[in-house]
């Protein structure tokens, strides 16, 4: 007895089987890529600080200024200010004959306040704040511009130079 057994002879075509493996291939790169993109946003944070504004306001009775100035944090991870230099010197460099400070730097964000150097202001990412310097009138007079840098934490510098009025 013969039997005829017939073969089929037909499986994928090379076009579709090329169609399948660069699809495949196309899909774990993706995937991959998306992979590694959210580990290395996990290293690469980084702080950074904007001056939104700084300004200055002379007190007529007493002749002392405010200098007020807005930050907020556009990084990508909180930032914390250290302290602040006036013309190259930290601010509680300046103190008069009897030991009182003649610039008190103080911070707010979000209801809490401190005072630099000391306590440090964290402005966590996407929010804003503000430093006051409270500057003795006898210090420097109208006209004098100032130098400020506000120092982070992690050793960045902020620059502002601001005219008292």
């Amino acid at each position: 007895m013969a039997r005829s057994m017939v073969r089929n002879k037909s499986g994928l075509s090379p076009v579709i089987a090329t169609v399948i493996l660069v699809s495949v291939t196309i899909v774990v790169a993706v995937a991959v890529a998306y992979w590694m993109g959210g580990i290395a946003g996990l290293y690469t944070r980084f702080e950074k600080i904007e001056i939104t504004s700084a300004y200055a306001v002379k007190d007529p009775t007493s002749g002392n200024y405010t200098v007020t100035v807005q930050l907020k944090n556009s990084g990508s991870q909180d930032s914390s200010m250290a302290y602040v230099l006036v013309n190259g010197r930290p601010s509680e460099d300046y103190l008069d004959a009897s030991n009182n400070s003649q610039i008190i730097v103080s911070w707010t964000i979000d209801g809490s306040t401190g005072y630099l150097p000391g306590e440090s202001m964290t402005v966590p990412l996407g929010k804003s704040g503000e430093i006051v310097l409270e500057i003795d009138g006898g210090l420097y007079g109208s006209g004098t511009t100032l130098d400020l840098k506000f120092h982070s934490a992690a050793g960045k510098d902020y620059p502002q130079m601001l005219a008292l009025p």
